[in-house]
């Protein structure tokens, strides 16, 4: 079983943040990603929203970190765990601009970069951009392929019907050759782009039995991901038979990653809840390096 969990700290949603990430810093998150790599976890997670209105914040949260410059400090601190945006809303940015910055990072960390890619659904904070709400499922369609040109090439060369570049140097650029593209979504049409464009699909807000249904009607790839959180914070301490349960049912319903949000009351808590996760999922955990006296 692959397992990848939620950032906390970096996010605050309601009814999954917990009271110690308020007042947690740097060191706490770095502690946590230091633990979700050495025991195996599959991904780190940051999500991107700009500016979230002040009655939007009630429901959203209002605290998102940078992905961008969170993921960059993250990798610093890490070695294997893989980077993951989750999401990026496309409408935000010029396929360009995001293959060169995250480009750099997937350079930086290694090869360990995860673009997850959205069309967005905040219309409040499209206008604030000045980005094209109502026509951001048009504007996905062609960034999407035209990501895909521009990532891991230094000469890219694209030519749609929004987007269109040839004759430049994009340095550096992302060191694998084929960096893995998540869509999210819960409709169909997510489903096609992941499919058609991407490598794996973040279905979200969709019933278990409906998911199982759309992905059985649905022909995907051997190594596509599916990667589906598993409901409410789960306590693998306290809970760990719910917890297993939690696993397995997300695994049936047809994820081949599983993401988490963990329950915990402080960081040092937060890292044993990990360390018995990993336990009950079976990860394989990283040997530590011993360094020379």
């Amino acid at each position: 079983m692959r397992v990848g969990i939620t950032t906390p700290v970096v996010t605050a949603l309601p009814g999954f943040f917990s009271p110690w990430e308020r007042a947690a810093g740097v060191a706490d998150l770095v502690a946590v990603a230091r633990a979700a790599d050495e025991l195996g976890f599959d991904h780190l997670t940051c999500s991107e929203h700009v500016a979230v209105p002040v009655a939007v914040a009630a429901e959203r949260g209002g605290t998102y970190w940078d992905p961008l410059a969170t993921l960059s400090h993250l990798a610093a601190h890490t070695t294997r765990i893989r980077l993951a945006t989750q999401v990026l809303v496309l409408g935000y940015h010029h396929p360009l601009a995001i293959a060169k910055r995250y480009g750099t990072l997937d350079l930086l960390s290694g090869g360990r970069l995860v673009l997850g890619l959205g069309v967005g659904s905040l219309e409040e904070e499209f206008d604030l951009l000045e980005a094209a709400y109502d026509e951001r499922g048009a504007v996905a369609d062609d960034a999407l392929p035209a990501l895909r040109a521009a990532l891991g090439s230094a000469r890219p060369t694209y030519a749609g019907a929004r987007f269109a570049f040839d004759d430049v140097v994009v340095e550096p650029h992302a060191v694998q050759p084929r960096v893995p593209l998540w869509i999210g979504g819960h409709t169909a049409r997510s489903l096609r782009r992941a499919r058609e464009h991407g490598d794996g699909w973040v279905p979200f807000g969709l019933p278990h039995d409906r998911l199982r249904t759309m992905l059985d009607g649905t022909d995907l790839p051997d190594d596509f991901e599916v990667v589906l959180g598993a409901g409410r914070p789960v306590d693998p301490l306290g809970e760990p038979d719910r917890t297993r349960r939690a696993l397995d049912r997300t695994v049936a319903a047809g994820a081949t990653v599983v993401n988490v949000h963990v329950a915990a009351t402080s960081a040092t808590h937060y890292t044993d809840q990990l360390a018995a996760l990993a336990d009950l999922a079976g990860l394989a955990t990283t040997p530590t390096v011993q360094e020379d006296a």
